[in-house]
């Protein structure tokens, strides 16, 4: 998306709370009370990590059963993000001659009418006209494939977002792709687009002061709200006959599940017709593409159903108590 310079001055951002010696609990507490510019994808519908849906059950303190990443697992990518941020703002210093610092707030715009909207800089770039804020980024193998146009729309909605905060005129963006290769993206000002997010944000917000649940969309993301927030049923039967919207969305349903039984069938006589006409090669190569049918390595796994049926006491001694989940069936 192209950017445009700004033509007026904005106000800097007020600083809501310190967060030199804030702990994690302490700070996520503080964050529930507006949209940050890490969730500012997610509100407006963008993010490809989390839905609308989800980030109001955390905003609205509804999300203690929901998975969290934790910040000192050494195979999860949000430990990495941290352990690397000092290391691609130093490289970024480095790159472009320019001295970064530390922003050690919550950062909120200072406008009263948009309080809920609040930022965490990475850093801030110190005395230099051109640029004010430098956001650093870390992305392995798949993270990676986000970046190949260039600065992704979550990330873009992420800065201008903090822009919209600080009043700042543009930023850098620093990302680390597959711990070797640094680039560096300008983002400018937009003011009009800008004016939308504040837009949605609001919209969103809205959504988190009158307590009720945003509409669910198709990612993975609302399953997983849905699944948090409705974890069980109470047996009670919801006559929806005469509900025309719920009906119709019923039917279709019924619809895109029988579409997609044809297209499984499709592909299934696509891909045995394909098979057979392989046999035995590994490979088959195509003008757009290739194919590949080889048999994978043999493996060992413990026969749990022989070794209860010998040893029948190890179910009582090593027990593992799995919680029920709610199945969603459709009865013709």
């Amino acid at each position: 998306m192209e950017m445009q310079q700004p033509q007026q001055s904005h106000k800097a951002a007020l600083r809501l709370v310190s967060t030199k010696s804030m702990s994690r609990d302490e700070w996520l507490a503080i964050r529930r009370n507006g949209i940050g510019g890490s969730d500012a994808a997610a509100a407006v519908g963008l993010s490809p990590y989390q839905s609308p849906l989800e980030l109001w059950m955390v905003k609205t303190g509804r999300d203690a059963t929901l998975p969290k990443p934790d910040p000192d697992d050494q195979g999860s990518p949000v430990y990495w993000g941290n352990v690397l941020e000092p290391i691609v703002a130093e490289h970024y210093s480095k790159r472009t001659g320019r001295k970064v610092r530390r922003v050690n707030a919550v950062l909120q715009h200072p406008d009263p009418d948009k309080a809920w909207m609040l930022a965490n800089l990475d850093y801030s770039v110190v005395g230099d006209e051109e640029v004010q804020v430098l956001e650093c980024k870390t992305a392995g193998e798949f993270g990676a494939r986000k970046w190949r146009n260039g600065v992704p729309d979550y990330v873009q909605c992420q800065v201008q977002h903090q822009l919209a905060v600080t009043g700042k005129k543009a930023a850098d963006v620093c990302v680390l792709l597959c711990g070797q290769e640094l680039k560096i993206y300008r983002i400018q000002r937009d003011d009009e687009l800008i004016a939308e997010l504040i837009r949605l944000e609001r919209q969103f917000w809205s959504y988190v002061e009158t307590d009720t649940p945003l509409p669910a969309d198709y990612s993975d993301s609302a399953d997983r709200a849905l699944r948090h927030l409705y974890p069980n049923d109470n047996g009670q039967e919801l006559d929806l006959r005469d509900d025309r919207e719920a009906c119709k969305t019923f039917d279709q349903l019924q619809s895109a599940r029988r579409q997609m039984e044809a297209l499984k069938q499709a592909e299934a006589q696509l891909k045995h017709t394909l098979q057979q006409r392989m046999g035995e090669a590994t490979k088959a190569i195509f003008p757009e593409g290739t194919v590949s049918w080889r048999k994978s390595n043999d493996s060992v796994a413990l026969d749990t159903k022989r070794l209860l049926k010998d040893q029948p006491q190890l179910l009582d001694q090593y027990p593992v108590t799995k919680p029920g989940s709610r199945r969603f069936l459709i009865n013709d």
